[in-house]
């Protein structure tokens, strides 16, 4: 498939596919006779990785190492695997710290409502 289907699966834009390639977030991708780039199944999987990692809001420097780290030489090392976990780790305790400040907050509101709803109940 070519890049417009790509985006079109994978829901990122053409030039965020582009960027990704740019900057080595992508596996080598084959090109056609014309020098086109063509997206095939796993590919596209790829780019399904790269945007769930990025709607989590992990930096794009980590989402960029954990590419490198499973897309190069030596990406099915253990030394490899065990940073790709690492970063994983590090950016599950940091969502588990912000799902709590959102907790704080909600819980925040909720007081607040209640005392208004108080106020202008006739």
């Amino acid at each position: 498939m070519n890049i417009s289907q790509a985006s079109e699966k994978s829901g990122l834009s053409v030039d965020t596919i582009r960027f990704y390639e740019k900057s080595s977030m992508l596996p080598k991708l084959a090109r056609d006779k014309r020098g086109w780039r063509t997206f095939d199944g796993p590919s596209v999987d790829w780019l399904l990785v790269l945007e769930r990692l990025r709607a989590t809001g992990m930096p794009l420097t980590d989402v960029k190492r954990f590419a490198v780290l499973a897309n190069g030489s030596g990406s099915q090392s253990k030394a490899a695997a065990m940073e790709r976990l690492q970063i994983l780790e590090r950016h599950q305790a940091l969502l588990k710290q912000r799902r709590a400040a959102l907790e704080a907050c909600e819980q925040f509101l909720k007081f607040k409502i209640n005392i208004y709803r108080k106020q202008v109940k006739p």
